[in-house]
């Protein structure tokens, strides 16, 4: 019989994803991840993953559905890929996006290895993607969620081909109303559980709070600047910024003022208008490409540079050093360094990596 890895949040999505499993004949096995302590955090809330009410929504579900179910200790793994890499980037100037960082460090790494060691098929998760084999080029393609307003597929843009040739996205083809009626009809406690939201380990929202905690450091503070070079003010601390945040800055204008620049080197926070804040083109590093193996010639394609925003045309390559550069028709906004820039064509990612640099 046909074994699946399935990685239960404790969600509704991941919970329809194990019945939908055996309901293709596979004989499941449950697991959710235990991802960090409660010191890392401030208070658990209901809409963030990663409690213990999602563990033990999770064990009900297997339960329910007859599934051997265990809890994977990853604390120190996600401590070190996610948890760290994030404080880092902030510290750096960057904003970066901790939910990719644990799709590929320990949801397709992790699980991926424990997978393998069960002897298991498949692996299977609840993420709102899809995963087609293309027989012209031999590659494994990874998909837009059927359901637009859900699609997950910016996440995960890190896969290999040896892990979307065993991974399965059972509800990618689903709209998430549909989704949740099959979780009603089955009696499943979770039917009406809220999505999460925010991050995990900050569920107060707080990051600059969280990463002073966390490494025991206090943010230096130092000069506002206007795009002209000159002092309009003191800030609290680079942490407390990202490109873009108009709220919070405690400076009076004419107009709103917008953060257009972070500089470690200077301890300095250039503040602009909103005419400032628009770029037409990037540069990204730690790239993967999945459609294809790379980029080499110019190339038509739509490109996200945040989780929601929609995919705008641009010309993407990379050059002899694996970079990518991507190239808008039109200029985008506060595009931000350690956020990730995927690429699409139609509903087929292309690829993508990290922004290390922002062009005018």
């Amino acid at each position: 019989m046909k074994k699946a890895l399935i990685a239960m949040s404790g969600g509704v999505d991941s919970s329809v994803a194990a019945f939908l499993m055996q309901q293709m004949g596979y004989d499941c096995i449950g697991v959710t991840m235990k991802l960090f302590e409660k010191s890392h955090i401030t208070e658990i809330q209901e809409k963030t993953c990663g409690s213990s009410q999602d563990a033990e929504d999770a064990r009900l579900i297997a339960k329910r559905l007859g599934m051997p179910f265990y809890l994977f200790d990853f604390t120190d793994i996600f401590e070190e890929k996610v948890i760290k890499r994030f404080t880092n980037a902030y510290e750096h100037g960057w904003t970066p996006n901790p939910c990719i960082d644990c799709n590929r460090h320990l949801k397709f790494d992790q699980l991926f290895l424990r997978m393998q060691e069960m002897q298991l098929n498949t692996i299977v998760t609840g993420h709102y993607a899809q995963v087609v084999y293309d027989a012209p080029s031999g590659r494994y393609l990874l998909k837009k969620g059927a359901d637009q307003s859900k699609d997950q597929s910016y996440v995960l843009y890190n896969l290999k081909q040896n892990q979307l040739a065993h991974i399965q996205f059972p509800i990618g083809k689903l709209p998430k109303t549909q989704v949740r009626k099959i979780a009603e009809q089955n009696g499943f406690v979770n039917a009406a559980k809220p999505d999460s939201q925010d991050i995990c380990f900050i569920p107060d929202n707080d990051y600059a709070g969280f990463i002073e905690r966390y490494t025991g450091k206090k943010s230096e503070p130092g000069n506002f600047l206007n795009t002209a070079g000159e002092v309009i003010g003191t800030h609290k601390g680079v942490i407390y910024y990202t490109i873009g945040q108009r709220r919070g800055l405690g400076i009076s204008a004419p107009e709103p003022l917008y953060v257009c620049s972070i500089s470690l080197k200077d301890n300095t926070v250039t503040l602009g208008y909103r005419e400032d804040l628009y770029a037409t083109g990037l540069t990204a590093t730690d790239v993967n490409m999945i459609s294809c193996e790379t980029l080499p010639e110019p190339t038509a394609v739509e490109a996200k540079i945040r989780y929601r925003q929609p995919a705008q045309p641009a010309t993407a390559w990379q050059s002899e050093d694996g970079c990518l550069h991507v190239k808008f028709q039109q200029p985008q906004r506060a595009i931000t360094c350690g956020q990730a820039v995927v690429l699409y064509q139609g509903d087929t990612v292309v690829g993508g990596g990290t922004i290390c640099n922002v062009h005018s």
